[in-house]
């Protein structure tokens, strides 16, 4: 039996780890969230790999608010960055093996075709270099690890932009969605499955993945197939919009 620490455990990631962990019968779960688990906090950490013996540390922690981080780029960089380098240094010593959950916004989205492992990465916005530092610091501190960038994640768990356009569409009969940006809308499920099934092989076969549902289209097009998907196309107009926003987003988040 495997032991598996993930933390986190309140965001839609760590909820879809939570809803299929019982169809993985030889792990063992702990799921600690924010109050249970701070990566920002060493002693936090410390007491919780102090308590049990764990194979594997799930670590879905993160700073996502993207507006907010470029405003508030210290509160990302010590989530993403220094949360993570504290949680690397405390797998390594307990020879933990270490997955972590990185995103498609580490590119510029310059690129005209998807996004390759080998690519180099170059982040535009605050929350984009917070969480490409936290990778670099899992490259530096362990050997035992395993990075997945993954892209538009979203599920019926907390604040996504599945969530979001349902909640809109209940109260707003007219919606604006930005056509500019194209990529791979992500399952968070079967993202904890692919995640799962790592453990499971107890053997990375890389330490960089990149893994999306590789169906393409702009957040426009998505929108359009959630409303289609829950039967509200006839009750919400959905306008092309070239939305603003303070921190600048990546045209191409496709993710090979």
């Amino acid at each position: 039996m495997k032991k598996v620490l993930v933390t986190g455990a309140n965001g839609q990631l760590g909820q879809c780890l939570q809803k299929i962990a019982a169809q993985f019968k030889n792990l063992e779960f702990t799921f600690k969230n924010s109050k249970d688990l701070d990566i920002t906090d060493v002693l936090s950490i410390k007491k919780s790999f102090d308590l049990v013996d764990f194979d594997y540390c799930i670590n879905c922690a993160a700073y996502t608010d993207v507006e907010q981080a470029e405003k508030t780029p210290d509160i990302a960089f010590r989530v993403n960055a220094e949360g993570v380098k504290n949680l690397a240094f405390a797998c390594k010593k307990h020879e933990v093996g270490l997955i972590h959950i990185s995103t498609d916004y580490v590119f510029d989205g310059e690129k005209k075709e998807p996004y390759f492992i080998e690519d180099i990465p170059n982040p535009i916005n605050e929350y984009g270099k917070s969480k490409l530092l936290g990778e670099k610091y899992i490259q530096e501190i362990m050997d035992d690890y395993c990075i997945i960038r993954t892209s538009w994640l979203y599920s019926g768990f907390g604040k996504n932009f599945y969530t979001t356009i349902l909640n809109i569409a209940k109260v707003n009969h007219t919606l604006k969605i930005s056509n500019t940006q194209v990529g791979y809308p992500t399952n968070a499920l079967n993202l904890a499955k692919f995640i799962n099934q790592l453990v499971i092989l107890a053997n990375f076969d890389s330490n960089l993945y990149h893994f999306t549902d590789k169906v393409e289209m702009t957040w426009f097009e998505f929108a359009k197939k959630i409303l289609k998907t829950e039967n509200l196309s006839n009750k919400v107009i959905i306008h092309n919009d070239k939305s603003t926003y303070l921190a600048a987003r990546p045209i191409n988040s496709r993710l090979d």
